[in-house]
């Protein structure tokens, strides 16, 4: 699997990383550490998880898993932000929770230090120089390496960007959001300034709880998927959100560019996101073996600028004022 940088930042990461997110959830450890295993053989060598994930389960079945392998082998994301206990500072980005999340992570990870941390969402009650000024002493005490921003507006990510820049901190290497097929607002705002401040983008959902795989029709969701059992607030992927005329016209391109180049819909969807200027890597999750199999197979070729044209058209959403009205004055 190819290695690339995160932005204009030093750090080595695969194009693929793998998300935790199911491990001690819908993913028991053996199975787990059974799709950590085929990962890295296959070349991957950076896993995404986050203490909020499974109240920490995630963190402790990737910690068990990597003390049997070289540390130095493997890079490791993780996020704060959600709850793992109670108490008045137990969520957000404050210093009081991140100097105990960092340390409760490094516990579960069962590691001296974090290759990627990241704030897994902005903290609206939290200045944004204590955080930035958080990071800056874990990075200087060597608990963490880089730090990076997730699920943030384009102002809040500039906004980073410029505050430690201008107070000589660490600097943000990484934006985890949403980006897909069917989720092309990052398009707008957030992937072009993260190209131009060279901030690497790592893609969350990239197949978007399943709806990229192909396997829904407009009749009805697929037996079992995840959006069956999705609710109103949990998974934003649930079937009314996405049921509609867009959607259908995205997926029948997408199978029909997969019947072209001889692979499944998921890995054409992969491979989109691998195409697109300014990404560095989607996030793939998978709750077996099999599934990791499968996306697996979206590295070692390349969409060619026809099918990528296609998906694009089939997917395109016309920007809200005032991206539209700038764009289309510059023609």
């Amino acid at each position: 699997m190819e290695q690339t940088t995160l932005g204009r930042h030093g750090l080595r990461v695969s194009r693929l990383w793998l998300g935790a997110m199911t491990f001690g959830r819908e993913t028991d450890e053996a199975e787990s550490r059974r799709i950590l295993d085929r990962f890295v053989d296959a070349g991957g060598t950076t896993v995404d998880t986050a203490d909020g994930y499974g109240a920490g389960a995630s963190e402790e079945i990737v910690g068990r898993w990597l003390a049997g392998r070289p540390r130095h082998e493997v890079v490791i994301a993780t996020k704060a932000w959600f709850p793992t206990r109670q108490g008045p500072n137990a969520s957000g980005l404050s210093r009081a929770h991140l100097h105990e999340a960092v340390d409760a992570s490094l516990r579960r990870l069962g590691t001296d230090y974090i290759d990627l941390y990241q704030a897994h969402l902005w903290d609206e009650h939290t200045p944004l120089e204590e955080t930035l000024g958080t990071f800056e002493a874990l990075v200087t005490a060597g608990k963490v390496r880089y730090v990076g921003l997730s699920n943030v507006t384009g102002w809040q990510l500039q906004r980073a960007v410029d505050l430690a820049r201008e107070r000589g901190w660490v600097g943000i290497a990484s934006l985890q959001a949403l980006y897909n097929l069917l989720d092309r607002e990052l398009e707008w705002e957030l992937l072009p300034a993260a190209r131009n401040e060279g901030v690497g983008v790592v893609v969350w959902s990239p197949l978007r709880g399943g709806w990229l795989t192909g396997k829904h029709r407009p009749d009805g969701p697929a037996e079992g998927s995840r959006v069956v059992g999705a609710d109103a607030w949990s998974w934003t992927e649930r079937w009314d959100n996405y049921a509609h005329e867009r959607t259908w016209r995205v997926l029948d391109a997408l199978r029909a560019v997969a019947d072209d180049v001889g692979r499944t819909p998921a890995q054409v969807a992969l491979a989109w996101l691998l195409r697109r200027p300014g990404v560095t890597a989607p996030i793939v999750g998978a709750r077996t073996v099999a599934q990791l199999e499968e996306n697996l197979g979206a590295v070692g070729w390349t969409l060619d600028d026809e099918h990528v044209a296609r998906l694009d058209e089939a997917g395109a959403v016309t920007p809200p004022y005032p991206y539209q009205m700038i764009a289309d004055l510059q023609r």
